[in-house]
């Protein structure tokens, strides 16, 4: 059945090699996925899955399935790109690999007794699509869910962070900076007085606790008070547990802000929290045993390894079922997970081997779950 599964993915090597590039030439963020949402999917009707588009009414997802077995195998295909960056993370590549574990997996789904899902997750960068999917219904009764995710090295197991999105918003007043300056409430100001207290908390915050964000907007010229700032802020922590306890700390900067200049502050979720990860250990020692037995190696922990703490909506994921989430590498070091070069790397020669390594490996460690292996078998 492994090698079955192999021939079947590689049968379709050109149309995934092609699905990757064309994702990868046509960005598109959270939740506007619309082209991307229509591509990853047709590869799997012409192979004869059931598509549902628009999935539990959110546009941009879908979900495939193949087989009626009493094994569903959930196959995760996430295809957003990231602002100013686009597939800087990979998901061309994610999308791609699920794909080909699906479409290896439905060549022996009446043999090894599965049902082959497919999940169209959008919005994985802050936008939490798994999250909305899950609150609709999705992924109930799954026995195994599973992605692999591009990486500079291969780490097997995921450990990330759990984080929340806050999109942060100040109102002030604005005024003529050289004439008026008195009749002005300074929204920049808000921002550079949170940022400041924020600094001064790090020192009291856990050794494993994140937070960062960005200004999106903080003016329109240097002779008016700026009335309006907006910036979006992420808080990252161990465990969902630790982050609720966390968050709040972070929260009263933001209120320092608006308190010391006079401004309105509005503090808005982008998602609801990302979790930590819980991983099954027997699939992920089945991923391991066969990403091996491709000849992929796995990194030591290091600089290079720490993808696997970036965190995923994905881990919300694992709270509710069974699932993995590997990282696999492309060989792109010095770039790094969220830069340009990265994303370059995210096509080619090194792209496209781990393209296949990660289908083959993801479908294999599916048919591993339909039965187990023998303690001398290896892949068949």
């Amino acid at each position: 059945m492994k090698q079955a599964a192999r021939h079947a993915v590689h049968r379709r090597a050109e149309e995934l090699i092609d699905l990757s590039e064309r994702l990868h030439a046509d960005p598109e963020t959270a939740w506007e996925e619309h082209r991307a949402a229509a591509a990853v999917p047709e590869l799997l009707d012409r192979a004869g899955f059931d598509v549902t588009p628009s999935y539990l009414g959110l546009e941009t997802a879908f979900h495939a399935r193949f087989g009626s077995g009493p094994v569903r195998i959930a196959l995760c295909a996430e295809y957003d790109a990231l602002p100013g960056l686009g597939h800087a993370c990979g998901h061309n590549l994610i999308a791609a690999s699920s794909v080909g574990a699906a479409l290896g997996l439905a060549a022996v789904a009446d043999d090894a007794g599965l049902t082959v899902e497919v999940y169209g997750t959008p919005a994985e960068e802050g936008g939490g699509g798994k999250i909305e999917l899950l609150d609709r219904g999705a992924f109930a009764g799954v026995d195994l869910a599973m992605m692999v995710h591009p990486a500079p090295v291969d780490v097997a197991e995921a450990r990330p962070f759990a984080v929340s999105h806050s999109k942060i918003s100040y109102t002030g007043k604005s005024a003529h900076a050289a004439a008026y300056p008195e009749s002005g409430v300074n929204a920049a100001d808000a921002f550079t007085v949170a940022q400041v207290a924020i600094g001064l908390l790090r020192q009291q915050l856990p050794a494993s606790a994140r937070v960062h964000g960005v200004v999106t907007h903080a003016g329109d010229a240097p002779n008016a008070i700026p009335e309006r700032s907006t910036g979006r802020w992420y808080v990252r922590a161990e465990t969902l547990a630790e982050l609720t306890a966390l968050e709040p700390r972070v929260m009263r900067a933001f209120e320092a802000g608006a308190l010391a200049t006079g401004c309105e502050l509005r503090i808005e979720p982008e998602s609801k929290p990302y979790a930590e990860f819980r991983t099954d250990e027997n699939a992920l020692a089945r991923y391991r045993t066969n990403a091996l037995a491709l000849g992929r190696e796995f990194a030591a922990p290091g600089q290079a390894a720490r993808m696997n703490r970036a965190s995923t909506d994905m881990g919300n994921v694992s709270q509710v079922v069974p699932a993995i989430h590997p990282y696999i590498g492309i060989g792109s070091l010095p770039a790094t997970n969220h830069q340009h070069e990265f994303a370059a790397y995210c096509v080619g020669g090194t792209a496209e081997r781990a393209l296949f390594d990660g289908a083959i490996a993801l479908a294999w460690t599916g048919v591993d779950r339909t039965r187990p292996p023998r303690p001398s078998e290896g892949p068949r």
